[in-house]
Formats: C-alpha cells, structure tokens, sequence
C-alpha cells in the first residue's frame, strides 16, 4: 500500500462525491450572489439543485479560449475573481496574455500532494525548475514543496552551468520541471564531469515524457512521476503508484465530448472539464482545450479517486476548410442529430489542389439512405459538401479526434 499524503486519498468514493458536491453547492451560491460575472453565467442556475454529476451538465461550460476577451472587456480577471485583486498573493501572466492569481494560503495550487507522491519529503532540498517570470508554474511548485516542509533552490529554467554549480554545492535530491530539462542537465554534467548524482527523485511536466526518456532516467537511479495541471487551476492530477493519473482531491474533473458540456462514458477520450472549488478563484466547467479520458481499470495502490490516462492532445480541433471554418461543435451537432451512429471523424484533405472533406461514421448493419442522409446532415450543418463513409462499429480510434485534418 502507497504511503498517502493524507487519508483523503483513500476515502470512499461516494463520501468523497457527496463531499465535493456539497461544497459545490454553496461555492456556487456564493459566486452567484457576490460575483456579477458568475450571477451572469449562472442564470436560471439554482445552485441548491447542483448535487450530481448529472446536474453539473446543466451548467454552461467556460472555454480557457474565451478567458482573454472577458479579461480585456473587465480586467484584470473578467470579473471571476472573489478576492479583491488587492488582497491576492501573486499576480501572472501566462503565454496568450492570460491573467492568473494567486491567493495566500498553505499549498494554493494543490501541488503538495503530486509532490508526495514523487517521494518527495520533509528536509529533502529541491531543485526547482520552473520558470518564476510573470507566469506561475514556479511558485505552484515551489508553494507545493514548502507545504511538505522542503527547501527549495528556485532555479528557474536555463542557465545550466549556474545550475550545476547548485547540484553539486547543495546537492538536491528532487528535481521539478520538464523531462527535457533534467535530461540536459545529466547530459551537461556528464560532458563537464559535474556531479548530478544527487538527484534521486523528480517531478515532471510540461512536456511529454515518453517510455524511451522514462527508462533512462530509471537507469540513472532517478524515480520520476509526472503530473498534469494548468495556470488556471493548478495541479489537476498526479501519477501514484497505479496506472494513470488520480484526479487531485478538491477537483471535480468530467470528460466531455469536444465542443460541447456532454458527458462521455469512461474510457472515452474526450475534452477535460474542470471544476475547482477555490475561494479566491472559484472556476466552474472550465474546458482546458486538453484531451484525456477516465480509466477503467482498477486502482492498485489503494488511492479511491478517478484517474485519468494524462494529456493526450488538443481538443482544440477547428480548422479551415474552403475559406470556412469547421468546428468540433458541428460534429457534436451532427451525432445528436443521428444517434444511432457511433464515432464520427472528419477527414480533411487535399486532391487537385482542392480541399476535400470526408466524414467516417461508424455504424453496424447498413440502413438505407443512411449515407445521403448523413452528407445531408454535414451539408446543412457545415455549409459545405463533402464525402461519407460508413464503418464498423469500434473501427474508429478512441482518440477524442473528431477532425483530423491531414493536408
């Protein structure tokens, strides 16, 4: 049995579900009365209502997309601020001219835990990567690892001879940043012959860390978790001991279909949806634009929270087609239409010089004028014409892609 960060980790699953979603019910009753931009959100919303993940649905979603333009028309946060900007922490930017704060408190961005479960403890020293510009990734990281009671070298990136010269006088043990960056330090201090053998524990994310780089980090003695989070919600999952990501405790995550508020079954890919229940920067259904989906296979480290398989690509799928614009909406637009498909992708591509679009639906037993039906539906829905094809059931990649546009 993993060593937990605390007793939430293995608490029961519906004392955990009741628990969230009492705690969503008042934050929601909050943001309404004393947050206008929420109240505006939240109209028709009774927020006593708000007691299950099927309820949720009935909140609108808010898109990391639309946060620029309600932060320019009402700066510095678009209104969904409940602390006063003056009695914040820290104020950031992030790239894309996205504005993020942060509030006082132990552990604000829920990194703490994901550190833990690193193995990273009291009086270990960390080596810190993360940039401490403007943009927050360094003190979510940092606050995380003060909570555990560890020193922190607030390294930032780049500077790697400088950051050599930290490893061998303070001699860390953990490392937080990118995989890439940890690989070019032990790359560096190998040519130089600087030790780095210090570093026994890491922490990544930011950038994928696939099979190839995990298995020689290993070779190194180096035992590396990752873990997955943005600038607006902090630490969303961690890696534990078992397969996949567990969702952080305090964050109600859903899967839903690209383009909509649309819950999909588990094991579906599909868009990440975050609800984080903060005082100071509550978000409610806030799509991240990433794509994951919610593991079926069963826990076996003892943690009791949904996991997620981690980042698997963008949901962020538009693209032009003839001048126009295609969206994931439409094709959301298009399975409710039709039902009784199964997945659906549309294929863009280029013949004499010409784009050209093909939609794949997936479907058993041919029905008739199910194909004109369909190029009827994407003509309507699209404005444009373009090609079907009927495929079988389960033929589709279960890769939350509605678009692919292979030009």
């Amino acid at each position: 049995m993993a060593e937990f960060y605390d007793v939430q980790e293995g608490a029961d699953p519906q004392a955990r579900e009741a628990s969230l979603f009492a705690a969503l019910v008042q934050a929601l009753a909050r943001a309404k009365a004393d947050q206008p931009a929420w109240a505006g959100r939240l109209v028709g919303i009774d927020p006593a209502a708000i007691t299950s993940r099927a309820a949720l649905q009935s909140l609108p979603v808010l898109r990391k997309s639309d946060l620029a333009g309600m932060q320019r028309a009402n700066p510095p946060f678009g209104g969904l601020n409940a602390t006063p900007v003056g009695d914040l922490a820290r104020l950031f930017i992030s790239p894309g001219s996205i504005f993020d704060p942060e509030g006082h408190g132990r552990d604000w961005w829920g990194a703490a835990r994901a550190l833990h479960a690193a193995g990273i403890r009291r009086g270990d020293v960390v080596l810190n990567t993360f940039s401490y510009h403007l943009t927050p990734a360094g003190a979510m990281f940092e606050s995380g690892a003060h909570a555990l009671g560890c020193a922190v070298i607030p390294a930032g990136p780049g500077n790697t001879s400088e950051q050599l010269a930290a490893i061998a006088h303070y001699r860390p043990n953990a490392y937080i940043g990118t995989p890439d960056f940890l690989k070019i330090l032990f790359d560096k201090a190998e040519e130089t012959g600087q030790p780095a053998d210090s570093l026994r524990r890491a922490l990544v994310s930011g950038a994928a860390f696939p099979p190839s780089l995990q298995q020689e980090f290993s070779a190194r003695g180096v035992a590396a978790r990752q873990c997955y989070g943005t600038a607006d919600l902090g630490i969303v999952a961690y890696e534990g001991d078992g397969p996949g990501m567990v969702v952080n405790e305090g964050v109600i995550l859903e899967i839903v279909r690209p383009g909509t508020g649309e819950a999909m079954p588990n094991g579906e890919v599909g868009e990440v949806v975050v609800t984080r229940l903060n005082r100071d920067y509550p978000l409610f259904r806030f799509a991240t634009g990433d794509l994951s989906c919610i593991m079926t296979e069963p826990a076996t480290d003892g943690r009791t929270n949904h996991r997620i398989k981690g980042w698997m690509g963008r949901a962020d799928q538009a693209t032009k087609v003839k001048g126009m614009f295609v969206r994931p909406e439409q094709m959301a637009a298009i399975a409710h239409a039709m039902p009784e498909l199964g997945r659906l992708r549309l294929v863009v591509t280029r013949s004499d010089e010409q784009d050209v679009m093909t939609l794949r639906a997936e479907h058993g037993a041919g029905v008739e004028g199910l194909r004109d039906r369909l190029a009827a539906k994407l003509a309507e829905v699209t404005k444009l014409k373009g090609a079907v094809e009927i495929v079988s059931p389960g033929s589709l990649p279960n890769d939350g892609k509605v678009i692919a546009d292979e030009r």
